[in-house]
């Protein structure tokens, strides 16, 4: 069974390498973002409907905190022209990732269930 700091360890190894069908997630696994909150099977098929989006990434890592199963990463996410800071809750379960919870400021359209209320 991997700790946590192993999930997260394999977990950028595998969007460095693009090894996306391997991500070692719960059944019950779900990613929140600015984009929306996405089950397991929905984040699977977001991702490979857009790959080429997600290879060729560089990451600086700022910042890692680690719990019993909890780990808080803070990273720079960079290729080519474009970089953006970002923030992550990585939560454990059974050896697996069971929850990502990222925040990062996306230009352009937010989401309608994630805008503020004017």
């Amino acid at each position: 069974m991997m700790t946590i700091k192993e999930l997260v360890d394999r977990w950028f190894e595998i969007w460095i390498i693009g090894d996306f069908e391997n991500l070692p997630l719960s059944d019950t696994f779900k990613h929140t973002s600015p984009y929306g909150t996405f089950q397991k099977n929905e984040y699977l098929k977001l991702i490979a409907a857009n790959k080429d989006k997600f290879l060729g990434n560089k990451f600086d890592f700022h910042d890692l905190i680690i719990a019993s199963n909890k780990a808080c990463v803070r990273y720079t996410v960079s290729k080519d022209d474009f970089s953006m800071e970002v923030t992550e809750w990585h939560y454990a379960k059974d050896g697996l990732l069971d929850e990502i919870i990222a925040y990062y400021n996306i230009e352009g359209e937010i989401n309608t269930e994630r805008q503020l209320n004017q």
